[in-house]
């Protein structure tokens, strides 16, 4: 069976999802996840599950080597999923808040995939797919520590499929606009743990963001979990992967106007978007 290690898959998310799917269509998964709680529901349904906190290097390096143990040394494909969004104003952003972001979605992220890139390269193949966004090559406001983190995986990325040209190994971004997680529920939770609503110049806005954060209404073109999945097993199946994949209606629409608008044509386009 060709193992897969996941990060990011606690229950009601994207790595959840297709962590089942996955397993479904008979790949041998190694499902991550933050917390030993989250593991432990993993394990009751039959997956091997272990704690992964990209926030910490003894946990990806302990991770890592869980995986490979449990692949028999033998790693087909790493999925990059795990990530969270902080909502808030550039300006309202503390040092700390900005590095919270950057830690999970990019320097964990990182750190974890070179520790992949490492054993590909001695089994003489691999695949590596990233999760990004439309808010990877997009900026929307008040999501300006996601977008910077998502710009800087993109940039990563791109660079890497440069340096692995002719390894064997393929580097894949897959852009997804929305879709049905708890990605809003836990931004929530870091906007209100980390901006200073009160004392922003922003604060009549924020009434917006917490309005939106807090609907259960999805938002316009938003799929099922199950759309990345598939797309993530076609590559996964496919000898010759494209760079990137643009998943959702809302992301496809983004990527051409920003190809044939100005600037300011489309900041004006996103200044519209709540």
């Amino acid at each position: 069976m060709k193992s897969v290690l996941i990060t990011g898959c606690s229950k009601g998310g994207i790595g959840y999802d297709c962590a089942l799917f996955l397993r479904e269509n008979g790949y041998e998964v190694l499902a991550t996840c933050r917390t030993k709680q989250d593991c432990k529901t993993l394990e009751d349904e039959g997956f091997l599950a272990h704690t992964l906190d990209l926030n910490d290097s003894n946990s990806i390096k302990d991770g890592f080597e869980w995986a490979l143990k449990s692949s028999n040394q033998e790693l087909f494909a790493l999925f990059n999923n795990g990530a969270f969004g902080q909502p808030g104003a550039v300006e309202d952003l503390s040092r700390e808040t900005l590095k919270e972001q950057f830690e999970t979605n990019v320097f964990g992220t990182q750190e974890l995939t070179n520790l992949a890139i490492k054993r590909m390269r001695e089994q003489g193949y691999g695949k590596i797919i990233y999760n990004s966004s439309v808010l990877g090559f997009v900026s929307m406001k008040y999501r300006g520590a996601y977008n910077s983190s998502k710009y800087a995986i993109e940039g990563l990325c791109d660079t890497l499929r440069l340096e692995l040209h002719g390894s064997d190994i393929d580097i894949v971004l897959i852009e997804p606009g929305p879709i049905k997680s708890r990605f809003r529920e836990n931004a929530l939770e870091k906007f209100l743990k980390n901006i200073d609503i009160k004392s922003s110049p922003h604060k009549e806005i924020y009434q917006k963001t917490l309005d939106r954060l807090n609907s259960k209404k999805d938002a316009p073109f938003t799929l099922e979990a199950r759309a990345v999945s598939e797309v993530v097993l076609k590559i996964l199946e496919s000898e010759n992967p494209k760079p990137r994949y643009l998943i959702t209606t809302p992301t496809k629409v983004f990527w051409y106007l920003k190809k044939m608008l100005s600037v300011r044509a489309l900041d004006k386009i996103l200044r519209s978007v709540d």
